[in-house]
């Protein structure tokens, strides 16, 4: 639902946007999770609502950002030798488009999107972001979508206010402070943080875009978190953003 309202997580995000001129993006978002690798190749990618049960209005956003096929087959060169093919029949999921269409609400930048391999290990992901590196020198955004902290048993629907969970508040300062510190070993065998990992992440697909970043970023530069808070109690809407 933030895609339509106005709060302090929607404004941050437009505030990234007034600061940050890509000329692209690439977006890891969880919502494309499947037992392949694929980048989306298509000129025209088309808006996916891959939900359901929300008002209709929601179901009417059009977020109509061109797609980049050059960029589809550089990020393909890049993670050569692993197989990645150039899908032409995904698009831009929610996961992507509910935080673009307030940074940049155009949709003139050109938006290209990598799925999650299913079947890999953290440090799978953490390598492909590795190799992805490159493309930031050549003005490309690398954007990951998910949540640190992604429980939705435990999320309090409707209209109810829950304070958050300790677990939760536990799990996200511990990525916050081994991000800080440059640990990657700790992000990427995030499990071993124990039961709060159990609960903050019972499956990994919100999680790992966050490893994508992290590789993608150099050991040097500064990490800031330009987003933060908690909803509905087990929901991290923590941003997190290397270089400046």
């Amino acid at each position: 639902m933030n895609a339509l309202q106005e709060n302090a997580w929607t404004r941050a995000w437009t505030a990234l946007g007034r600061a940050l001129r890509p000329r692209a993006v690439l977006g890891i978002s969880a919502h494309w999770y499947l037992p392949a690798t694929a980048v989306t190749a298509m000129a025209a990618p088309r808006t996916i609502h891959d939900f359901g049960g929300f008002p209709r209005d929601l179901y009417e956003v059009r977020y109509a950002a061109p797609g980049d096929p050059a960029l589809a087959a550089r990020v393909q060169q890049l993670l050569a030798p692993f197989t990645v093919s150039l899908d032409h029949s995904w698009g831009l999921d929610h996961g992507t488009w509910s935080v673009l269409k307030h940074v940049f609400p155009e949709a003139s930048v050109p938006v290209v999107q990598l799925s999650i391999d299913e079947r890999q290990a953290p440090a799978f992901h953490h390598e492909l972001g590795l190799r992805l590196r490159p493309l930031r020198e050549d003005g490309v955004l690398v954007l990951g979508s998910g949540d640190v902290v992604h429980n939705l048993e435990a999320y309090a629907w409707g209209r109810r206010v829950q304070a958050p969970y300790d677990w939760a508040l536990r799990f996200e300062a511990h990525v916050r402070e081994r991000l800080a510190a440059g640990d990657r070993a700790a992000l990427i065998d995030y499990a071993a943080f124990g039961r709060d990992a159990l609960l903050a992440v019972p499956t990994p697909e919100h999680y790992l875009p966050l490893l994508y970043v992290l590789g993608a970023s150099h050991p040097d530069e500064p990490v800031t978190f330009p987003v933060e808070g908690m909803d509905g109690g087990s929901v991290s809407m923590l941003g997190v953003q290397f270089g400046r």
